[in-house]
């Protein structure tokens, strides 16, 4: 595994480290289906608009108080100790993404601090049922997609939920925790699939799945505590599912601490795109842009990181274009590799339609290499526009923008600067703190 993954105004980075303040509506920007910026009507901040004594405007109170607490402090005041969370991928899986490493980061975050957690996922296809890694434990039951009525029906017989609280992944499909888990719980939702679902399945299970996501399951996440990495996933999660933005809390993801600055830059025009290599990414696109810049820069190279069952299209699409001397496909690298690879890279780019973060971004950040990315939730809180990258509305733009920051090279030094900035700013101590106030919080509030 070495990829990993995604307020309205990123360059505040302190508004990334707590839920939005009270005393002011946020004014936020969504990314529609064709990926142009629409602004929507303000919405009201966390508690805002409520019953000061609900229990929701109890949370968020309790939370403000935790957040800046140690771990093992957070967990005894709200007497945290027995965690179950729930998840479809394992970090081990062939797929796993940045969900995967933020789950796992955040856990043994937990456990670390003595939390006794144990994750329920599917199986993977090589490896133990149950293995214990960084201090949690694993438990793999079932199949893909049997693994969610295995859940529920577990969940409603009490073999599972019954500890001191519940962590719900929702990755596209949920496990529907709120009808049958008592426990204090609380969701993490990166983003909503929306037109993923199109992308990965047939036409009918297509609407299946869009249908359970945007219809079915939202009434019973109505109350749920939901935690999201982003100010702008948080609006498209308010606009796409209805979820009041009183029950969402916005928790950055870290940055792992091997991506630092280092070594010296390629030679030449060096760009590089680091994902899974599935139709969300839109590598398609990417590939053809980086055709059109190749006639502006005759010197590029360009690296595509990542594994997934779009490869053999994706080698298709190169040869096709010719690209085959200078864009490469190496799959997975290993992480010294990777540090290597971002740190002799001038710009890290993205054509991403959908992003909870893009943690790829603020890893290259990390080493010192700035991002031209596609403008949509997740990137718009991860790049601070003109500070440490550019965000591009359309694929003209994604090519203009890598045009500019490969040929002007003060222009990539303040990004590089900015970028570096940025990416400091990110821990996973903090990221798990956050997320532990926020489980913390609504176990109190139930007090």
């Amino acid at each position: 595994m070495t990829t990993t993954a995604d307020g309205a105004n990123p360059a505040d980075l302190a508004a990334a480290r707590v839920a939005p303040p009270r005393s002011a509506a946020t004014n936020v920007a969504l990314v529609n289906d064709s990926g142009r910026a629409r602004h929507l009507t303000p919405v009201p901040p966390n508690g805002e608009g409520g019953d000061e004594h609900s229990e929701g405007a109890v949370a968020e109170r309790a939370y403000a108080k935790l957040a800046g607490l140690e771990l093992g402090e957070i967990a005894e005041r709200a007497g945290l100790r027995r965690i179950d969370a729930l998840a479809w991928r394992d970090y081990d899986d062939p797929e796993a993404g940045g969900s995967e490493l933020h789950a796992h980061r955040i856990f043994a975050a937990w456990a670390d601090a003595g939390l006794d957690v144990a994750m329920t996922t599917s199986a993977v296809p090589v490896g133990a049922t149950v293995v214990r890694r960084d201090g949690y434990r694993v438990v793999r039951r079932s199949g893909r997609y049997g693994l969610f009525p295995r859940t529920m029906l577990s969940g409603a017989l009490g073999r599972i939920g019954s500890g001191d609280g519940l962590v719900e992944i929702w990755n596209g499909m949920p496990f529907f925790s709120p009808a049958w888990c008592r426990a204090p719980r609380i969701v993490f939702l990166h983003h909503v699939h929306a037109e993923m679902w199109h992308m990965v399945l047939p036409r009918h299970l297509a609407r299946i799945g869009h249908a359970i996501e945007h219809h079915v399951a939202p009434p019973f996440y109505r109350q749920a505590r939901i935690v999201t990495l982003s100010h702008s996933s948080k609006a498209e999660i308010v606009d796409r599912l209805a979820l009041a933005p009183e029950h969402i809390t916005v928790v950055p993801p870290g940055v792992e601490p091997h991506f630092s600055p280092g070594g010296e830059k390629a030679p030449h025009p060096l760009v590089v795109a680091v994902g899974r290599l599935v139709p969300v990414k839109r590598f398609d696109l990417l590939v053809d842009a980086l055709v059109r810049l190749r006639s502006r820069h005759p010197d590029l190279k360009a690296v595509i990181v990542g594994e997934g069952y779009e490869r053999p299209a994706l080698e298709a699409l190169v040869a096709a274009r010719g690209a085959g001397e200078w864009l490469s496909l190496p799959g997975y690298l290993a992480h010294d590799d990777l540090v290597a690879l971002y740190r002799r890279a001038w710009v890290v780019t993205s054509a991403s339609q959908r992003e909870g973060w893009g943690m790829t971004v603020t890893e290259a950040g990390a080493c010192g290499t700035p991002a031209v990315v596609t403008r949509i939730g997740g990137h718009e809180d991860a790049v601070a526009d003109g500070r440490s990258g550019l965000l591009a509305d359309t694929m003209d733009d994604l090519v203009a923008g890598l045009d500019a920051v490969l040929g002007d090279e003060v222009l990539r030094r303040r990004l590089t600067t900015g970028a570096v900035e940025r990416a400091a700013s990110l821990t996973w101590e903090e990221a798990a703190r956050g997320a532990l106030a926020a489980l913390a919080a609504e176990a109190l509030a139930r007090r």
